[in-house]
């Protein structure tokens, strides 16, 4: 009893120094790892079939594409990454001929793109790089016999690496037109790249073929001119080009690679680059199961690169300069847990387990607070050294009306002013404030048009509102009354939502998505916007795929919509109200299916511009006309919050460039401290409890002592 009680003590005494819910293991203790989250699985990690930003989260650290955004400076800018420079355009005419620079654009046939790529850089160690004793490759001539041992790609003995070459990046693009990969950006990429169409057509021949062997295959726009350069030719001038080059789309792709996972019973087990890929990134993917854990670890044969030394003015004091010059990655391996719930994933950030979070709408409170307008950390995230970092994303969320719809739309000139005049009265009474501050938790700013901070067109103050919408009072925008939309809705020859010819009342159409307890209040919160000129809005829920089909056969009148830029460029938001982009007609991403004559004339001579006051001038020409026409009604711009800890450093938001691992620091000893301290066990209660057992059992326990002794005797 004595010997088990006193055991009981050291027991309790051992665990107060450390935490009991720790949930990695006690080996990973102190080590330079960061730890994160993530709560949808990757679908797709092959570079030219995914698409989605839960999945450029591993593959932008993988691949490399030959360029990258400078991960300090906005607006943001391209920089080098694999290539020895960014490439300049070099333009051609039908011939050939090279043209001269400042030429008018209709004059431009082609645009040449030159790649330089610099010598010396390697990829992961990887099988498939591999060879024998005899100099053969070790795992090119694989069946599905040789695989019954074979789980996961740690499982080769054999692993080497080789030296990245312009081929690679030939070979890799070649796959955007593989018929059994369908990428999903094949059909842009069709209209620009020459003979990426041809070759898709041929290699549909081979769509049967295990491996179809690339190599084998001439891309006429797309070719190597030495080890180290290579050619891409683009139809016309298309200077957003140059952002395409920063996506893991145009990253390269050994044809070693592609052979050995194209091999028999490689699919059957996951063996594939859709599960395991291969890139000369800072990080490689050792681990892969993507309903619990994925893991990074850092690539041994990364090529030397060094912290960037400029950026953004407040980004010195921010403490984002002090690595400058420092090799990169500073982080040798990075956890990620699947979180399929927010409150678990919040609860781990808080106990320290988690370097970073975002703050969902149940947290919202815990986290910050709201004075005047204002939005700060609260005093108990102060208190544990949590930083707040917010950013506006490169997104624009907006209600859309069907152009081509008889009441709300504008195609047939008869009614055109009418249905104007309608839709700048429903934009004006839907109150985008109190949507952003109820529905937001704050998180957004109202969209006064298309282009979103942080993207050349963009203008604040007085010189960016709608003033179709707002006015300017007292230095800010402040929304128009509801009076003014009662004023159009009359003029538009609906008086108190009425057609002022047979009385009917007017009732607007809005399809959606959207279900639960969460889209009920919204919608509620719709009918009282509508309400307030006197419009009945009629909700139609439908499922995903069924609202797609009215989307495109334009069967709606009013639908939430919205758009995240692929790249930081006006021309990525103006487009999509560019009439050749109808959704109806063209199959494009206009799905209102505006059409404006002069809109798209000015669209015309804006896409093909470089950033300059022309381009400026013309894009406020385009968005004052869709200000007038009110195709949109515009909602709002997200704005991000994140959270981290105190330990994780050189941490800048950026929605562009997701290649942002290798730049982040952790401070393994202060988070292992904090985690200490956050952590500690409670367990004087266990304690009480074990000495109230002890003094319970105590009488009888003695008793039983007496007895035995005497009956011993």
């Amino acid at each position: 009893m004595r010997s088990a009680i006193a055991s009981l003590l050291v027991l309790l005494l051992v665990g107060c120094g450390s935490a009991w819910n720790d949930p990695y293991p006690a080996s990973d203790r102190g080590r330079n790892i960061l730890y994160s989250a993530f709560t949808d699985r990757p679908k797709h990690l092959d570079p030219v079939q995914s698409y989605s930003e839960d999945e450029i989260t591993f593959t932008a650290q993988v691949y490399e594409p030959p360029l990258q955004y400078h991960y300090l400076k906005r607006p943001y800018t391209l920089i080098a990454a694999t290539a020895e420079a960014v490439p300049q355009p070099r333009y051609l005419d039908e011939q050939g001929r090279t043209l001269g620079e400042g030429v008018d654009p209709a004059r431009i046939a082609f645009t040449d793109y030159v790649i330089a790529i610099r010598p010396g850089i390697r990829y992961q160690p990887h099988p498939a790089f591999a060879r024998a004793a005899s100099g053969e490759p070790a795992y090119h001539s694989l069946s599905a016999g040789d695989l019954p041992g074979i789980v996961t790609l740690g499982d080769f003995k054999l692993r080497d690496t080789r030296e990245l070459t312009a081929d690679d990046y030939v070979y890799g693009l070649k796959r955007l037109a593989h018929p059994r990969l369908h990428s999903p950006i094949f059909g842009l990429m069709d209209e620009y790249v020459v003979g990426l169409g041809d070759l898709a057509k041929r290699l549909k021949a081979e769509k049967d073929q295990g491996w179809i062997d690339l190599r084998q295959h001439r891309l006429e726009g797309v070719e190597a001119i030495d080890r180290y350069r290579y050619r891409i030719r683009v139809k016309g001038k298309y200077p957003q080009f140059l952002y395409w080059l920063a996506m893991p789309f145009f990253a390269p792709m050994p044809w070693e690679a592609d052979k050995f996972h194209s091999q028999p019973g490689m699919a059957e087990k996951n063996l594939t680059l859709d599960w395991y890929p291969i890139g000369t990134g800072p990080y490689m993917l050792t681990e892969n199961n993507p309903n619990a854990r994925m893991v990074l670890e850092k690539n041994p044969n990364f090529r030397r690169e060094a912290y960037p030394c400029e950026g953004e003015a407040d980004d010195n004091e921010a403490g984002l300069l002090k690595d400058c010059g420092q090799v990169l990655p500073f982080i040798d391996k990075v956890v990620f847990t699947r979180e399929k719930e927010q409150i678990p994933y919040w609860n781990k950030f808080l106990q320290g387990y988690y370097d970073a979070s975002g703050i969902s709408s149940d947290s919202f409170d815990q986290a910050v607070q709201v004075s005047a307008g204002e939005i700060t950390l609260s005093d108990s995230m102060k208190a544990q050294g949590i930083v707040l970092t917010t950013s506006v994303a490169t997104s624009s969320m907006y209600m859309g009306f069907n152009w081509l719809d008889p009441v709300v739309g504008g195609a047939d000139p008869k009614t055109a002013e009418r249905g104007r005049k309608l839709r700048q009265a429903v934009s004006i009474a839907i109150d985008q404030e109190e949507f952003i501050s109820i529905f937001q938790n704050g998180r957004g700013i109202a969209a006064q048009g298309l282009i979103p901070p942080g993207i050349f067109g963009h203008r604040e103050g007085a010189a960016g509102i709608n003033r179709h919408s707002y006015d300017w009072v007292d230095g800010q925008a402040r929304r128009k009354p509801v009076a003014e939309a009662k004023r159009l809705l009359a003029e538009a020859g609906w008086p108190n939502g009425r057609d002022a010819r047979t009385g009917e009342p007017l009732v607007i159409n809005l399809d959606t998505t959207a279900t639960g307890v969460g889209a009920k209040a919204r919608i509620d919160w719709l009918n009282k916007q509508f309400s307030k000129i006197d419009v009945q809005l009629v909700v139609r829920s439908t499922d995903y795929n069924r609202f797609q089909e009215k989307i495109r056969k334009g069967a709606v009148q009013l639908f939430y919509w919205g758009w995240n830029a692929d790249y930081p460029d006006p021309e990525n938001f103006m487009f999509l109200l560019h009439g050749k982009q109808g959704k109806v007609k063209q199959s494009g991403e206009n799905a209102a299916n505006y059409q404006n004559a002069e809109y798209d004339r000015l669209f015309e001579l804006m896409k093909t511009m470089e950033n300059s006051p022309q381009r400026q001038e013309i894009i406020d020409r385009m968005t004052e006309i869709l200000r007038h026409d009110a195709p949109w009604v515009f909602g709002f711009h997200p704005k991000d919050y994140s959270l981290r800890h105190a330990w994780l450093l050189n941490r800048k938001p950026s929605k562009v460039g997701h290649n942002t691992l290798k730049y982040q620091r952790v401070d393994a000893a202060l988070r292992e401290q904090r985690r200490s301290e956050w952590n500690r066990p409670v367990l004087w209660p266990l304690l009480v409890l074990a000495l109230a057992l002890a003094a319970a059992i105590w009488p009888a326990w003695s008793g039983y002592q007496r007895r035995e002794t005497a009956t011993a005797r």
